[in-house]
């Protein structure tokens, strides 16, 4: 089977009209200017050096070359083959809070920014997963089910924000339970014969969580489901910025009072949550390793085979187009564009060159 792998390289054909009329303008140009300048009947005499032939060799080269460049640019390709391709891994739901106090700046440039660019380079460290988004505060919605496509979980995770949920506050109890809604809903079927293992990593600041979901936990960890958990802010802690459509700063978040509200990061709940779901507790700072150790606890993990699929590789071709393309672009480079023999004003006479 023959085919182009990047058929968008085609686009720059466009050259190649472009070199012949800039070519034929430049040289109709440059002819004109030296017969003004020199008068018409000298032209032919001090020109005769100049061979027409070459020049349209070189131009004839150039476009080859270009040719050549864009058909290797758009990788032919030429035979192809079958090759078994296993996934396999475990489950994992991102659980992120998008509570209003996520935005705090305490870590730059928020809470809820430094936890969706961690979470992004952690897909990266763990291919072969099958990974789902759920956003969480008071209410919890499932963003994106469970997928083994990188690109669409990073998608996903770069959409959060504080909209992405109805209701304010922070419900680990509701994260809970959409969460294990998804894993069956969207997971692998388990039975006698087949165990998978199943991961929530909740990323929060832990703030003002509601009861009861310790409770919710343990029942997750009791059917063996672990739960992570990392906690993004500080214990000095931040205020919450408000912000126009435009991003612009108009305030920052006020109680009832009047007073400005400064949200603090302690971490216990999240500990205990952690603890409650078998799993491991972080603190998230700036430049820590707490994506390394993550990336090694859910690797510990015991692994199930997710889909086999066939995967067709294509034989490349591009490399002798390319290659005659170089050897073109050479050769247009060192051909000259003087005659061999010609002969030139001297004087009232002609004189053959020698």
């Amino acid at each position: 089977m023959f085919r182009f792998e990047n058929m968008a390289a085609f686009n720059y054909l466009w050259l190649i009209p472009v070199i012949i009329v800039v070519g034929f303008f430049f040289d109709r140009r440059a002819r004109k200017m030296m017969e003004k300048a020199i008068g018409s009947r000298l032209y032919p005499f001090l020109s005769s050096s100049v061979s027409n032939k070459k020049r349209s060799i070189k131009t004839i080269l150039q476009v080859l070359t270009v040719l050549l460049f864009v058909i290797a640019l758009a990788r032919p390709q030429f035979g192809e083959s079958k090759q078994e391709v296993k996934s396999e891994g475990v489950e994992i739901i991102f659980a992120v809070d998008v509570s209003d106090s996520m935005m705090a700046e305490d870590v730059k440039p928020s809470r809820l920014a430094q936890a969706k660019a961690e979470l992004s380079r952690l897909v990266d460290l763990m291919p072969g997963n099958k990974i789902g988004v759920l956003a969480f505060a008071g209410s919890a919605a499932l963003l994106s089910p469970l997928t083994n496509d990188p690109g669409a979980v990073k998608m996903y995770l770069d959409a959060l924000d504080t909209n992405s949920v109805s209701t304010q506050g922070t419900s680990f109890q509701e994260a809970l339970k959409i969460s294990k809604d998804a894993f069956e809903r969207g997971g692998v079927s388990q039975d006698e014969t087949v165990r998978v293992t199943r991961v929530i990593l909740i990323a929060s600041d832990g703030e003002d969580h509601e009861p009861g979901a310790l409770e919710e936990a343990k029942k997750l960890a009791a059917d063996g489901t672990r739960i992570f958990t990392v906690a993004y802010g500080t214990e000095k802690g931040g205020a919450i910025p408000v912000r126009d459509g435009m991003g612009f700063l108009k305030g920052y978040k006020k109680d009832r009072s009047g007073q400005t509200i400064i949200t603090t990061v302690k971490g216990d709940a999240l500990r205990a949550l952690a603890e409650s779901g078998k799993g491991s507790f972080y603190f998230a700072t700036f430049g820590g390793d707490q994506v390394k150790h993550l990336v090694e606890d859910i690797n510990h993990l015991e692994k199930t085979q997710f889909d086999t699929t066939m995967a067709t590789q294509y034989e490349e071709r591009y490399q002798t187009i390319l290659f005659f393309g170089i050897v073109l672009a050479m050769i247009e480079i060192f051909l000259g564009e003087r005659r061999r023999s010609f002969r030139f004003w001297k004087g009232r006479f002609e004189v053959p060159a020698e």
